[in-house]
């Protein structure tokens, strides 16, 4: 049952996903889960993009089969105290509607071990803040998919630095319309291209090795 978990995360069936590991915590425990199907499901997905096999529509349905996987063993694995590599919180700047990259990061941290902070989109500064001063997370990504708010990108960084809490917080920026001139600019610790560059970026940032 774990292999035709896997393959259904990597094929994008999202009910299929979703029933398999309801059936499968029957007889294997959620930490099992995720290090023997969901993880290297979508280690294989990243590996498929690289190669040029999957296009980004692809991705985006294992993407979603991985998250109703992981929704369906929530409870469980909460209640098994599976260790993180750290917390990661994530929001779109204000005025950007754009979700599906986010997404993608989103279910690509989950799989590599990462609680996951989602403040969603149109995010404003203020939000941004608060979130950071009460979850106090050890890496902040901030995204901007537009070029007329990748400048929100400078704001939110600036505003956590005047508030006091940019000791000890590594901040990644990402988004279609960024680079790593506009995150040296924005004042951000590193850029993270796409899903799987910045799972690696989080990963250098944690010392994960």
């Amino acid at each position: 049952m774990l292999e035709e978990l896997k393959q259904a995360i990597i094929d994008g069936d999202t009910d299929e996903a979703e029933e398999l590991a309801k059936q499968a915590l029957g007889s294997a425990g959620a930490a099992e889960l995720v290090d023997t199907a969901l993880v290297p499901a979508m280690d294989i997905v990243a590996e498929m993009w690289r190669e040029g096999e999957y296009f980004m529509s692809d991705v985006i349905l294992c993407a979603n089969a991985f998250g109703a996987a992981m929704e369906a063993i929530a409870p469980a694995l909460s209640a098994s105290g599976v260790k993180t590599h750290g917390k990661f919180m994530l929001g779109v700047v204000e005025g950007d509607l754009h979700d599906l990259g986010k997404n993608i990061v989103v279910a690509m941290l989950k799989a590599n071990s990462f609680e996951v902070i989602d403040l969603g989109v149109d995010v404003p500064v203020a939000k941004f803040v608060e979130a950071v001063q009460a979850e106090k997370p050890d890496i902040l990504g901030v995204g901007a998919y537009m070029s007329t708010t990748i400048p929100q990108m400078k704001e939110v960084i600036d505003a956590i630095g005047a508030a006091g809490l940019r000791d000890g917080l590594k901040i990644t920026v990402g988004g279609v319309c960024v680079n790593d001139a506009i995150a040296e600019k924005c004042g951000a610790d590193n850029y993270g291209g796409d899903a799987m560059s910045t799972v690696a970026v989080a990963k250098a940032f944690m010392g994960v090795v």
